[in-house]
């Protein structure tokens, strides 16, 4: 089997190569990327990885690279709510019109399995919990509008041309080379830092906002199964497992983990973010009802440990 990954040196990318190359029956993978958010430091010590750099809004690219796989992993993105809030246009740009780019040459070259990542953000301002991937979406920021894009050409793609497709809605993934040295990191990985060097850890808002963490390995194990059995599915699918943590259970568990109390300095809630997010796990337990999640303790522990190691 011949799997893409786009985003493939991105946090998330890096890591999921890592699980493909330990897979059975992958036989080449293809990481590619255009290193405006990851970094080809992310690959190191990966063996049996091809690297292209390039972006996915390049259609002769796409052409080039996709014929011959079975598999592409649809991980590219520019991330962020707050950097979409700073620059609409170009959120859209990469993540709508760069997946269907990605689907189009999909279409054009043979109709390899695309699982696609979208986000919990989908949900936006709906108040219900836990969130069921039946509910009414209710973006609030332009990034939570293009990841909706995202899916929605996914599935689109699956009903009109019968390519096979499968979307995934990410809640709030951490774990092992998310980067923490920008304005726009993510939650965890700006805690850990922060704590690392012994400053305040910075909170939004009062920190009772609660999320569904899910550890990288979980997700790389579900994305890894989904190529292999080419699942698919006609709506989208919550990647995570039903937890409600808060940001101020988060910092208590790191002080736990780090056996010291942590200062923090609180400020404004960001535009754009929800309060609450918590996943229905029905449907992801229906199409892998194999899948064992690493529990949160454990997965900042190993976050933690490769901080400290980096």
């Amino acid at each position: 089997m011949r799997v893409i990954v786009t985003g493939g040196a991105g946090f998330i990318g890096a890591n999921l190569c890592r699980t493909l190359v330990a897979a059975p029956g992958v036989d080449s993978i293809l990481a590619l990327d255009d290193l405006s958010t990851g970094s080809l430091a992310n690959l190191e010590g990966v063996d049996g990885v091809e690297f292209v750099e390039g972006s996915i809004l390049d259609a002769d690219l796409l052409d080039k690279v996709v014929p011959g796989s079975d598999a592409i992993i649809h991980l590219a993105a520019r991330p962020s709510v707050p950097r979409s809030l700073a620059d609409p246009m170009a959120s859209h740009e990469v993540n709508a019109t760069g997946t269907l780019r990605v689907l189009e040459a999909a279409r054009h070259h043979g109709g390899p399995h695309v699982v696609v990542a979208s986000s919990s953000s989908v949900y936006g301002a709906n108040p219900i919990l836990p969130k069921q991937e039946d509910m009414a979406p209710m973006p609030v920021s332009p990034y939570a509008v293009s990841k909706l894009a995202t899916e929605s050409y996914a599935l689109a793609y699956g009903h009109s041309f019968g390519l096979d497709t499968l979307a995934f809605r990410f809640f709030n993934v951490f774990g092992p080379l998310q980067a923490a040295d920008h304005a726009y990191a993510a939650v965890i990985p700006a805690f850990l830092a922060n704590a690392l060097r012994g400053e305040p850890l910075p909170v939004h808002g009062d920190g009772g906002q609660t999320r569904d963490f899910t550890y990288v390995g979980t997700v790389c194990s579900v994305l890894t199964d989904s190529v292999l059995r080419t699942v698919t599915d006609a709506r989208p699918v919550n990647l995570a497992f039903g937890t409600r943590v808060s940001l101020l259970d988060v910092i208590g568990r790191i002080e736990a983990l780090l056996g010291r109390s942590l200062e923090r300095t609180h400020s404004e809630s960001r535009a754009g973010d929800v309060r609450d997010s918590q996943a229905d796990q029905g449907n992801l337990h229906r199409l892998f009802p194999d899948v064992q999640p690493v529990p949160l303790d454990e997965g900042l522990r190993a976050t933690i440990d490769w901080f400290e190691e980096s």
